[in-house]
């Protein structure tokens, strides 16, 4: 008779109780918020409070909720929280802006380790925590299948599976550049930062393929292996130096964005390619050197 749709009162009782996201906000360390729309938060919501509700008829009136039902208690179960079938209560918590949630969760963990709970009582870290755990777990398999489709493409590359393994000797020496850069920051190995190392495999052996298949080239004209591995370092050493500086520019900004997110994922990447290019001007040649007869 009011023109009130039904749908419109359990929305509008919903938003102004349990409150209705509207949008989302990201703060400056890239994490997302979620904006409920709601009655004043700032207290706990009462019976009363109902009676603040309004509902909107499609003539676009507003009609009080006490107009269109009738509140009354009922009896109902209470609600009894499990995990893996174990009566469970959940505290949660978010890290202020500024400090890392690794070290913050290893600092609430040690102090736990302190804490005498009662028989039958214990505690588990979810959280950040558990999710990396739960991810390097599964990334096992694309770990595997990354790296075999990255020496098939070298392998049809270079004909040889001996230049392929001088190529992927880059990838061990560019992780240790990231884990470095990681350790000198005070970042933790999280699971950006995991993604940057993937990302950095197929990133960083671009400095082997220009050493080794130049190198190829020049023999292929005549060149004796010395000379062709002294000329192909001088003369893809500018253009090494040059995409590898292009590289690292293009992550600087997140990098120093100081994002507990971002920021290692860049420094990951930075880290690999600053050693994987100092250390392969050294480690390739020798290689080539020692298995291209």
């Amino acid at each position: 008779m009011l023109g009130v749709p039904v749908v419109e009162i359990e929305k509008t009782v919903r938003m102004a109780i349990a409150g209705l996201t509207i949008g989302k906000f990201t703060d400056e360390d890239g994490k997302d918020y979620n904006l409920q729309f709601t009655l004043n938060g700032a207290k706990k919501k009462m019976v009363e409070d109902l009676d603040k509700i309004y509902v909107g008829s499609l003539t676009g009136a507003q009609i009080p909720l006490k107009q269109l039902a009738s509140i009354e208690f009922q009896n109902s179960l209470p609600v009894i929280e499990h995990h893996q079938r174990e009566r469970s209560i959940t505290v949660r918590a978010n890290v202020l802006p500024g400090f890392l949630t690794n070290n913050v969760t290893k600092d609430v963990l040690a102090k736990l380790n302190h804490v005498k709970l009662p028989e039958g009582y214990r505690y588990e870290p979810f959280g950040e925590l558990a999710s990396r755990e739960e991810t390097f777990g599964n990334m096992n398999t694309a770990i595997i299948i990354t790296f075999f489709l990255i020496m098939l493409i070298l392998i049809l590359e270079f004909k040889t599976v001996k230049g392929s393994l001088i190529v992927a000797s880059s990838i061990p020496l560019g992780i240790i550049g990231s884990i470095v850069l990681l350790f000198i920051t005070g970042y933790s190995f999280s699971f950006t930062a995991f993604v940057g190392m993937i990302s950095l495999i197929g990133i960083e052996v671009k400095n082997s393929i220009i050493l080794v298949d130049y190198t190829n080239q020049l023999r292929e004209k005549g060149s004796g292996l010395d000379d062709a591995i002294q000329t192909a370092g001088k003369i893809r050493f500018i253009p090494i130096i040059l995409t590898t500086l292009t590289a690292i520019g293009g992550l600087l900004p997140l990098a120093l964005q100081g994002s507990e997110f971002f920021s290692p994922l860049a420094l990951t990447i930075i880290g690999g390619l600053i050693s994987s290019t100092i250390f392969t001007r050294v480690v390739t040649p020798v290689l080539c050197k020692l298995l291209l007869k």
